[in-house]
């Protein structure tokens, strides 16, 4: 793909990053998907056009928070990042919350989404006292690290690669809002939908996100000083 170059931006700019299909207008929206690095080549890029046809969004950018976005450092407001971390290596998140603190401007806003580890544990005790041989399973489902099968082959192997579905690491509110504190961040705490006070974040954030089988997943905002 080539170096990044950073794009100069202006008050009022808004990154999400690991945004797959959802992209609103008014925000940058970044995704490391292999797929939409894929469609944003030119001859892969039309070989997928004519084929199976092109999954994201014009406006979604390749961009992986890792390494770093392509944008330029204090020149963002806000940013977003819904069930994104918890596909991350463990020492990978505290790369990917250092990058985040470093493109917000002084006062600019993260609010981050990742699965609940407090809210599953406590869901496994609770069921356990029914003493179903299931609980186990479902815990193990719950917390998306498991697999039930694996597919051989090249196939296994693209898809042990390639693949971001299953979860590397889970957080509760103390873990989550350690990392954000060790990365440079404050007035950090507990978020719930719609309370960010940034009309901004109501477009992008979708309330199915902040949720799972009824129960609050863990959501946090935090400040660059």
């Amino acid at each position: 793909m080539g170096e990044m170059v950073a794009v100069a931006v202006e008050t009022g700019r808004y990154v999400q990053y690991g945004c797959g299909l959802c992209a609103p207008q008014g925000w940058m929206n970044f995704d490391a998907s292999p797929r939409l690095r894929f469609e944003r080549m030119p001859v892969t890029g039309s070989l997928v056009a004519m084929t199976k046809g092109k999954l994201f969004p014009a406006n979604v950018m390749y961009g992986d928070i890792r390494q770093g976005l392509p944008v330029a450092d204090g020149s963002v407001d806000g940013v977003y990042a819904s069930h994104i971390l918890e596909h991350l290596s463990r020492n990978a998140v505290v790369a990917a919350l250092a990058n985040t603190h470093k493109i917000l401007r002084s006062g600019g806003v993260f609010r981050v989404i990742v699965p609940d580890l407090a809210a599953r544990a406590e869901r496994y005790v609770r069921d356990r006292a029914q003493r179903s041989p299931k609980n186990a399973d479902a815990f193990i489902t719950a917390l998306n690290i498991g697999e039930m099968d694996r597919a051989q082959g090249v196939a296994g192997l693209l898809r042990s690669t390639f693949g971001h579905s299953g979860h590397l690491w889970m957080y509760d509110e103390d873990l989550m809002g350690e990392l954000l504190r060790q990365a440079g961040f404050v007035d950090v705490r507990r978020a719930t939908f719609g309370d960010s006070g940034d009309k901004m974040f109501d477009i992008v954030e979708d309330r199915g996100r902040f949720f799972d089988s009824g129960e609050p997943e863990l959501a946090m905002q935090a400040k660059k000083a």
